[in-house]
């Protein structure tokens, strides 16, 4: 970079229009520095192929929720509550599954171990046309279950919480650190709306999942977002009070100078595409704390989020602040719920308690998501996935909790012409194993770009060879 360019970079700064340098390179949607891309034509921002969805909300479970207490009722395990593997007619599941039945391990008293299985904490019941069974954790959701595809067959390979980042970039988080589905996204589509970012972050995210453009340059990482329009974005706000007239006065300025250089270097691209870009983190300031201020939002619409119920108030405000930014053209909306060490959801004990309360937490926002959305005319070209890390054993953990589980858990999906009112692959009898139509994660990714248009094999970037598990492959049997 030239000094002249360092220069205005640091004016522009000091002047009160810039934001922090994650945000600021996230925003730099065209700006060459640094980033790799520069060796290779990037994507022209058009889908390979008709879309049939334009935008994807990603509500992400951190810690891992129970499939069986959620989405994939297991009743025989409160049948079989307190006994052996060996003492019911799951038996012969420990030669296959021997290594997976290690994990169901549970003191006697006497210091021997005892595979004992755990009775299910909540009942369930059926809901809808479709009649599926939802947990009584989850009411609201479940009243929109005639929207949802419920995948019950997932599985992943990381045992520990490392399977957060496994789950949004498809690889072991041994493999290293590979681009997120939302950096794809974000790498292979053009922007919707010019004064807003097009991937968006909300919620805490742990420290070994809090980035996502990897080699595809820090551009495409989220941008983070807090719900709170006095102060939504990092360093979004001059460390002196400048009045609008005097902002304007200095971006005009930067404007300028910026211009006086591109008569010396006409043929400079990149030139241009940093004047496009100091103009659309100016244009931020106003674009994003307008989103999250739901003022114009009518009492009944905030009563829908749950505004009104302290024990959800936070979740809604960021599920409304995603139907904002989505009217207003967002691409990628990742909202974390419970970020931040191993996870709220992580109820290696007491996970009744635990369970009810991120549940309350959760599902009036999530409903009232879905219910807003579909009266808006939004759900056809809006996605919706409820994912998580991993599920937890069908076995005890402790006395009453339950253990990481890799080898079967649920993912639901809404909208951007997703099948509703239907469930895709199976567990065993005790949740144990996906045992139908099994998908690894990355199937998800694959459902979610091809409903948006994009095949992941042209978005692959030179001398970044893919697996193909990394690409997955698209569920159809769910997509409409």
């Amino acid at each position: 970079m030239s000094s002249s360019n360092q220069t205005r970079r640091s004016f522009l700064t000091h002047s009160g229009t810039s934001f922090a340098s994650l945000a600021l390179a996230a925003m730099l949607q065209k700006d060459g520095y640094s980033s790799p891309e520069s060796a290779w034509s990037p994507p022209n921002g058009k889908p390979h192929f008709a879309p049939k969805a334009k935008s994807v909300i990603w509500l992400f479970m951190n810690g891992g929720v129970s499939h069986m207490e959620s989405f994939d009722p297991k009743p025989l395990l409160t049948k079989y509550g307190g006994k052996t593997i060996a003492e019911t007619p799951f038996a012969d599941a420990q030669d296959p599954k021997k290594l997976a039945i290690e994990r169901l391990v549970v003191p006697d008293g006497n210091g021997n171990q005892r595979n004992e299985l755990f009775p299910l904490q909540v009942g369930f019941k059926k809901h809808g046309e479709s009649g599926i069974e939802v947990s009584d954790w989850f009411p609201h959701t479940a009243a929109n279950v005639d929207k949802l595809a419920i995948v019950r067959s997932m599985w992943t390979t990381d045992s520990n919480h490392g399977a957060q980042v496994q789950f949004h970039s498809g690889r072991h988080a041994n493999d290293g650190i590979y681009p997120t589905l939302g950096a794809w996204v974000d790498y292979g589509l053009g922007s919707l709306n010019e004064n807003l970012p097009q991937f968006i972050s909300v919620g805490t995210r742990p420290y070994w999942n809090n980035r996502d453009g990897s080699y595809l340059g820090p551009k495409h990482d989220a941008v983070p977002l807090r719900i709170d329009p006095k102060n939504p974005l990092d360093f979004s706000k001059p460390q002196s009070p400048f009045s609008p007239a005097a902002k304007q006065r200095g971006f005009d300025l930067v404007h300028e100078l910026n211009t006086l250089r591109g008569e010396n270097y006409p043929n400079d691209p990149a030139l241009a595409a940093r004047i496009a870009s100091y103009e659309l983190a100016f244009r931020m300031q106003s674009a994003v704390p307008n989103v999250v201020n739901f003022s114009e939002e009518t009492a009944e619409t905030q009563a829908l989020y749950g505004l009104d119920n302290p024990a959800c108030k936070s979740f809604g405000q960021q599920l409304l602040a995603a139907r904002r930014f989505v009217e207003r053209g967002v691409r990628f909306i990742q909202i974390q719920h419970g970020g931040g060490g191993a996870g709220a959801w992580d109820a290696h004990g007491k996970l009744k308690s635990n369970h009810e309360k991120n549940s309350l937490a959760v599902d009036q926002p999530i409903g009232g998501l879905l219910t807003d959305l579909d009266r808006r005319g939004m759900l056809n070209d809006t996605m919706v996935v409820f994912a998580t890390e991993f599920g937890r054993t069908p076995g005890s953990q402790g006395a009453d909790g339950r253990d990481h589980h890799i080898f079967g858990f649920s993912v639901w999906m809404a909208g951007g012409g997703i099948k509703g009112g239907v469930v895709h692959g199976a567990t065993d009898e005790i949740g144990f194993h996906a045992v139908e139509n099994r998908h690894y994660v990355t199937d998800i990714h694959a459902t979610i770009l091809k409903q948006l248009g994009l095949d992941s094999h042209k978005l692959e970037v030179p001398g970044r060879k893919r697996l193909e598990i990394d690409h997955g492959k698209a569920i159809d049997e769910i997509i409409a």
